[in-house]
């Protein structure tokens, strides 16, 4: 019979039990944080000083350079602290808090891309009316209703699961996730498990919904122009979001589809860290990269940062 005294603290296994191999995770996580955190505040850094950034599209990008910084944050240091420090245990307090930071700017971020490509859709099918229709107002109140509907998702998940009683203590994971939480009560989560299914469910397919209609009356758009050279400028408009998107949603759909009950949990953990830790360091990558006016702000800012040098 299970044990229903008061939990109070949860164990973390984490990735590994191995002391060497958690030095090469504390490493790899500490430098990709760190990259992830640089990079994504110069974007932040650029859209602010560079009066050239100041469309819908670069806007919607610094929030979802944010978002990221937020997301990793919200999961790495935690684990770094764990490593170092060879204290595995959270409080129920903490890990729900855990829980609903990185649900919340998990979800905000698959809304914000479905709202970027939607600025896309604009930009491309509609460039004549783009700056009247994405304004400062309707730029806003998008970003809005990104964090507003992903509060809608958190708030009535975690007003249930504050309800639950625990009668095991291990979390088989490297951070509290809701699927290790739940297989930890006592209570019955049958109600909370359909609902995270419903929630996540709507949340993926919708997002991809939008995401997919903007891309197919892009893709019409752009087959239809007349030049090479137009298409292929219109093209590179969207390739950075079209790549961010791939990987985002590639690896949600790669951690669902299993080959294998008996290594559900090995294929979550490792998802979960490439997530976590390589997609957000990718992303300043592939928008400056493949975006000349990001670069073009990027190399003057640094030209303006060595001439004050030298005059001091």
């Amino acid at each position: 019979m299970r044990n229903h005294s008061a939990v109070t603290t949860f164990i973390l296994l984490g990735l590994t039990n191995d002391p060497q191999l958690e030095i090469f995770i504390f490493i790899f996580l500490f430098i990709s944080y760190m990259l992830s955190v640089i990079g994504n505040l110069t974007i932040i850094s650029l859209i602010l000083v560079d009066s050239h950034l100041k469309t819908a599209m670069y806007f919607f990008l610094q929030n979802f350079s944010l978002l990221e910084i937020s997301f990793t944050t919200a999961c790495v240091p935690p684990y770094l602290y764990v490593i170092s420090s060879g204290d595995r245990t959270i409080t129920i307090k903490a890990c729900f808090s855990q829980i609903f930071f990185i649900v919340l700017f998990g979800s905000t971020e698959f809304f914000l891309l479905a709202v970027m490509s939607y600025d896309r859709y604009v930009a491309i099918c509609k460039p004549l009316y783009y700056v009247t229709i994405m304004d400062n107002r309707v730029c806003r109140n998008l970003i809005l209703s990104c964090w507003v509907s992903a509060l809608l998702i958190i708030l009535p998940l975690l007003g249930l699961s504050l309800h639950l009683e625990f009668c095991d203590s291990v979390i088989d994971h490297f951070y509290c996730d809701a699927s290790p939480l739940l297989k930890n009560s006592c209570s019955d989560t049958w109600p909370i498990e359909q609902l995270v299914i419903v929630c996540a469910v709507l949340t993926f397919i919708m997002t991809l919904v939008c995401i997919v209609l903007s891309y197919i009356y892009i893709i019409r758009t752009i087959l239809r122009l007349p030049s090479v050279q137009q298409r292929k400028k219109a093209f590179s408009t969207c390739s950075s979001h079209m790549i961010v998107v791939s990987i985002t949603y590639g690896s949600c759909i790669f951690m669902y589809v299993k080959p294998s009950v008996k290594d559900e949990v090995a294929i979550n953990k490792a998802v979960s860290l490439l997530t976590i830790s390589v997609a957000p360091l990718l992303n300043p990558f592939i928008y400056t990269l493949r975006n000349k006016q990001v670069k073009q702000s990027f190399h003057d800012t640094l030209k303006r940062l060595a001439s004050l040098s030298e005059k001091y």
